[in-house]
């Protein structure tokens, strides 16, 4: 089991620059594949990047409203993935979940272990 803890959200102007931390406990953190979703007021939650670990080596996907301004890493050795968000817009948005599976397919439609969130509000 993993406990993942988010930071970093806040409140920033349209084109500011973010980032935002993922803490998780555990001694097979990197074991995991890791995601973040968000959520909009009014909608449902979306898949926003993942990275995994396959046996062709580390792997991200992104979704297609934030590719090439959000960049999702890991620090196994800090247990912590990171979301750094660039050229922020206002529908941007939401809150954001961190996420964890072992099922590197799975991560990206309904992973296992959520975060509680945080919330990050972009103004124009």
């Amino acid at each position: 089991q993993v406990h993942l803890v988010e930071s970093g959200g806040g409140l920033v102007q349209a084109g500011s620059s973010l980032r935002l931390s993922c803490a998780a406990s555990g001694r097979t953190f990197s074991s995991y594949s890791m995601a973040w979703f968000r959520q909009a007021p009014g909608k449902e939650r979306e898949f926003v990047a993942r990275i995994t670990w396959t046996w062709t080596g580390t792997n991200t996907d992104y979704a297609e409203a934030v590719k090439g301004r959000f960049t999702i890493s890991r620090d196994n050795a800090k247990n912590t993935v990171y979301l750094q968000m660039i050229s922020l817009k206002p529908e941007d948005t939401a809150v954001y979940y961190c996420a964890a599976d072992l099922d590197s397919l799975r991560i990206g439609y309904n992973p296992t272990y959520w975060g509680q969130g945080t919330q990050v509000t972009v103004s124009s």
